[in-house]
């Protein structure tokens, strides 16, 4: 089943923000993941959505996007991202 990773993020550094984001689209492919979401304008129908940036990734499997989550390629990016945003992210089951 998929799942799908979404982050909701308030970049606090752009140029650093910048770097991170050239770099992880790679390790997302590696891993079989794709964008479905990729910041963008966003409009609040409902609520207050906190963050200026939203983020949407499909994966084939919740294993598929941990092993994402936690390889060689994409951990030393995690601190990068850290470092320049502040938010959310999360995994969540997709539909059959």
């Amino acid at each position: 089943m998929a799942v799908y990773l979404i982050g909701q993020l308030e970049i606090t550094d752009v140029d650093t923000f910048r770097r991170y984001s050239e770099q992880v689209a790679a390790t997302v492919q590696q891993y079989g993941g794709r964008y479905l979401v990729r910041g963008g304008s966003i409009e609040t129908l409902e609520g207050a959505l906190s963050g200026s940036r939203l983020v949407v990734v499909e994966f084939d499997s919740k294993e598929s996007a941990k092993r994402w989550y936690s390889s060689e390629e994409y951990v030393p990016l995690i601190k990068l991202r850290q470092s320049a945003s502040e938010g959310d992210i999360v995994l969540v089951d997709g539909v059959e």
